[in-house]
């Protein structure tokens, strides 16, 4: 497995993994998990090879402890892709994704800041900006992103439609732990009770699901969610949306079409996030 730094080593290798077929990738801040490795898998099922991106992404942490918090494993990580047949691991540093003068940025103008994005202003132009920088200099032909990351998604794909990026993108299940806690890098900072109140977030959307082909209205189903998430005392509801899945518009009354709900839940320090595509 090819290890690079640079931009240039990483073009390098890619130019050569292309005599072999079709490359895919996968981006991602490290702190690998199965949800991760399922990425890995659905790009191996489609490509010759694939290509992995390790880069805490600075610009889409509003919050410098954050950051500084985020896990960071390493020889982990490079073990995990190399098991998995990765073929080359680009590992930048943030002085070569923002060199010195940088100062082009990249945003959707709506979807970034609805929604999630107006609880973490900002975030989705961090996202959008480095994924575009990614895309450009792996030039993949595909790349996946996990269905967790919901609005995260959305964003991706619109701005790849919007810049015509030759780039297809595809969207991977979320991967659950047994007790339906969705995959996170941000789940083991977790600590105490908090990880066993953390599968609220997985019991209220089951719920939700149950109350849309039961026939209830979205205010009701909001209102159960709201309550589910609040019987955890660790557990401070950080967002709630309810959309159309298609258009991502806000939806009211007994739903018509599948919807979309996004939940974002803080436990003290960490910020969780899961999402369910309900069709009634």
């Amino acid at each position: 497995m090819l290890i690079c730094k640079t931009v240039a080593e990483v073009k390098t290798a890619v130019a050569g993994l292309r005599k072999a077929g079709t490359v895919g990738l996968v981006t991602t801040m490290g702190a690998l998990h199965a949800g991760h490795m399922a990425l890995v898998a659905a790009a191996a099922r489609d490509h010759a090879s694939v290509v992995a991106t390790i880069f805490v992404n600075p610009t889409q942490f509003g919050d410098a402890k954050d950051l500084e918090n985020y896990p960071r494993t390493e020889a982990a990580d490079l073990a995990m892709l190399e098991a998995a047949g990765v073929a080359a691991v680009f590992m930048p540093t943030p002085d070569v994704m923002y060199p010195a003068g940088d100062e082009t940025i990249v945003e959707t103008t709506h979807l970034a800041n609805i929604l999630h994005g107006a609880v973490r202003p900002g975030h989705f132009r961090g996202v959008a900006t480095v994924v575009t920088k990614l895309l450009n200099i792996v030039g993949p032909d595909a790349a996946y992103f996990g269905e967790k990351d919901y609005q995260q998604l959305a964003v991706i794909r619109r701005m790849v439609a919007d810049l015509f990026i030759p780039v297809a993108i595809h969207g991977v299940p979320t991967v659950r732990e047994a007790d339906g806690l969705a995959m996170s890098s941000r789940n083991v900072r977790l600590i105490g009770d908090e990880r066993y109140d953390a599968r609220v977030l997985n019991l209220s959307l089951t719920v939700a699901a149950a109350m849309v082909k039961e026939g209830a209205t979205i205010e009701v189903i909001a209102e159960t969610i709201r309550g589910v998430i609040a019987s955890k005392r660790g557990a401070t509801l950080a967002g709630l949306d309810i959309v159309d899945a298609e258009t991502f518009a806000p939806v009211t009354g007994i739903p018509t079409r599948k919807i979309g709900i996004m939940i974002a839940v803080q436990f003290m320090t960490v910020l969780l996030i899961d999402q369910k595509e309900i069709t009634p």
